[in-house]
């Protein structure tokens, strides 16, 4: 990795034959102005006119897309097994998930806060992939990209509450620190994902990619997932 790079991968996910992943950095911009998105789908010889956006309403409604269109709302997740199809998604804190089945040639790009990952969205992407394309989790292979860490994401007990103590400690007085990350690790592996495979980057602690927690002034990164 430069010391500035443009877009971020997941390093283990990069010789996948067919699969187009990537995450874009500041250096193009907040991804919420519609030019530095299509210099980002053409950064990985992606048509920005194919570009189909997660709605994300921090849920874990999953939806299929057979052909490009503007966005699908309503949904944190979207599957497709068709080549020509940018599926897209922007985040500042959230984590991007990745899902590749390399032997029906199907992806996923999923978006996971604390409420869609408390919804397990990530598991529910899982069933979707096995039930529209017949995929083997087993087979899978998932990347977790960059989002806010275990060691900086400090909630209040209603949020710390509502998940596993595993994925929780205490911090001072009644705040606590929540591992998304490890949470959504869990729910992959509990459908069955053995290929798990993370950039472990905090967007807090990185100056190169936007937080809502470090500075809350709207600037997102964006996640794209394609066939090849």
């Amino acid at each position: 990795m430069t010391d500035h790079p443009t877009v971020l991968r997941v390093q283990d996910l990069e010789p996948e034959e067919g699969l187009v992943h990537g995450f874009s950095t500041l250096d193009l911009g907040s991804v919420k102005v519609k030019d530095s998105r299509r210099r980002f789908a053409e950064l990985l010889s992606l048509d920005p006119n194919a570009l189909t956006t997660v709605g994300a309403v921090h849920g874990s409604a999953v939806a299929r897309v057979d052909a490009p269109q503007e966005r699908v709302d309503e949904v944190d997740a979207l599957i497709t097994d068709s080549p020509g199809i940018a599926l897209f998604a922007t985040y500042a804190d959230c984590y991007p998930i990745v899902l590749w089945d390399p032997d029906h040639r199907a992806a996923a790009l999923a978006h996971a806060g604390w409420r869609g990952t408390e919804a397990e969205v990530a598991a529910h992407t899982v069933q979707a992939m096995r039930r529209e394309f017949g995929t083997d989790p087993s087979a899978l292979k998932a990347g977790i990209g960059p989002g806010i860490c275990g060691r900086c994401y400090e909630v209040g007990e209603e949020v710390a509450t509502r998940f596993d103590a595993r994925f929780v400690s205490s911090t001072n007085g009644d705040r606590f620190l929540l591992d998304l990350a490890a949470a959504l690790h869990a729910q992959l592996e509990e459908e069955g994902v053995q290929q798990i495979f993370q950039l472990a980057l905090c967007t807090k602690e990185t100056p190169l990619l936007p937080s809502h927690r470090r500075t809350p002034d709207g600037a997102r990164f964006g996640a794209i997932v394609a066939i090849r």
